[in-house]
Order: structure tokens, then C-alpha cells, then sequence
């Protein structure tokens, strides 16, 4: 019991230490060329997508729970499955308290991909990994079925993983990594629900698009060109960080 004591203190003096401000990573070209070739690996090929495409799912559910509770609703639990599919049930008011939790799911990877790079930039990347591996070790309160307890616990694992054993300066380089593989994960399931829309309409009521479409009566077309706007402008600001820092003063 001491020693699984002392390994839960040893644990969150690294969490805490992670908050701590450290040297920030340089956006040089050949690191960002290593970074999105370690980043195209995760989240491109079949076999490696597979994997990581559970944890860009798990993301894109956290998203709907975060937005159900800022307007107040009671997140009930969060399912998620090895096929890439998942959802979230709320309990609480209809209209825009629904619509808004429904929208924030496709867009979510990207976001918290953007905000994983610019911490890195900034030198806040151990934060950033710290702030994950809480928000996963909580989130599995809400796990309902039983593949979804195995993704979330291996998430959770790897999240506290790399709070132990990454340096700050492998920090900065994995925030890097895994948030341009969260972009990229967010722009290809994008390009899977544009394609339900267009050629798998038999998949139609599984898009969160068509969902709030029949919930609010503005057509899908509208919510898929919102999804992307957020994708996009979460791209244009990594963008913008990593011409800024290149420049330099």
C-alpha cells in the first residue's frame, strides 16, 4: 500500500511540475518536418489510424460532453466502440443547449490539436500533457460500455506515460506530434462524414450533422461548412504560431 502511495505521490509532483514554464520548441524547419512525418505515421496509414483513430474519437465525444456542460445539461455517459463510432448522452433542455453540445464534436480534435502545438511553441507543453492526463483519468467515470472502457484506460495510460517519463523537452516534441496527428485526425473524419452525406447516405442518422439538422431544421450543409470553418481556423492559427516563431522578432 506505501509503495502504490508513494508512486501516486511521485505521480502527481509530475503533474504539478509540468506547469512549470520550460524553454519552448523551436518551429525550425527540420523539426516540423520530423514532427508531421511522425504525425502522417500515426494518423494516415490503415494500420496505425486504426489505433489512433479511437483516441481522436474518444476527443471528439469529450467535445460534445465539455459543450453539454457548459450549457448546463447532465452528461449521463459516453460510449465509444472499435469501430471508430461513439456517442454521448445528456440529460437536459432541448434547442440551443442541444444544438450547441452537438456541434462540438467533429471539430474538437482539431482544437485541442492547435492548442497541444501552441503550447509546445510556448513553452507550456508539460502543462498541456498534464491537463490531458486529468481530463482522461476523469473522463472514465463516464465510460458506459466495455470497449469503451478499453480505449479510455489505454488513453488514460499512455496520457500518464508521458506525464512520468517524458523530459520538457520531449514533452514540447510529443505535444508537437500528437497535435498535428489531431488535426489531421479531425480533417479525415471530416472527409468521412462529408462522404455520408454524399455517398453513404445509408450512414446518415450516425452524422452529427444530419442529427442536428433534424434537431434544429438548419439543413447539414450548414453544420458540416461550420465543422470545417473550425478545423480550418484551428489550422490557420498553428500557421500563423509557426511563421511568427520562424521569423522571430
Amino acid at each position: 500500500m506505501e509503495l502504490l502511495s508513494g508512486i501516486g505521490a511521485e505521480w502527481w509532483s509530475r503533474v504539478l511540475a509540468g506547469f512549470s514554464r520550460v524553454p519552448a520548441v523551436e518551429p525550425d524547419p527540420a523539426v516540423l518536418l520530423a514532427v508531421a512525418a511522425g504525425a502522417a505515421l500515426l494518423s494516415i496509414p490503415r494500420a496505425t489510424w486504426r489505433w489512433f483513430g479511437l483516441f481522436v474519437t474518444f476527443v471528439h465525444e469529450l467535445g460534445h460532453a465539455f459543450a453539454a456542460l457548459m450549457t448546463g445539461q447532465m452528461v449521463k455517459g459516453i460510449r465509444l466502440r472499435f469501430d471508430h463510432s461513439g456517442e454521448m448522452r445528456s440529460l437536459g433542455r432541448g434547442g440551443f443547449p442541444a444544438a450547441w453540445a452537438g456541434f462540438w464534436g467533429y471539430p474538437v480534435p482539431a482544437v485541442v490539436g492547435a492548442a497541444l502545438i501552441l503550447a509546445a511553441f510556448n513553452g507550456w507543453a508539460g502543462a498541456a500533457l498534464s491537463v490531458g492526463a486529468l481530463i482522461l483519468l476523469t473522463a472514465l467515470v463516464f465510460i458506459r460500455n466495455g470497449q469503451g472502457f478499453l480505449i479510455a484506460i489505454a488513453c488514460a495510460a499512455v496520457s500518464v506515460l508521458l506525464v512520468w517519463f517524458a523530459a520538457p523537452k520531449v514533452a514540447g516534441y510529443v505535444a508537437m506530434c500528437m497535435g498535428t496527428a489531431l488535426l489531421v485526425g479531425a480533417a479525415r473524419d471530416w472527409l468521412n462524414v462529408l462522404a455520408v452525406h454524399t455517398k453513404r447516405r445509408r450512414n446518415l442518422e450516425s452524422s452529427d450533422a444530419y442529427i442536428l439538422y433534424r434537431r434544429t431544421g438548419v439543413p447539414s450543409a450548414v453544420w458540416l461548412t461550420g465543422f470545417a470553418l473550425v478545423i480550418a481556423a484551428s489550422l490557420a492559427a498553428v500557421l500563423l504560431a509557426a511563421v511568427a516563431g520562424y521569423s522571430g522578432p
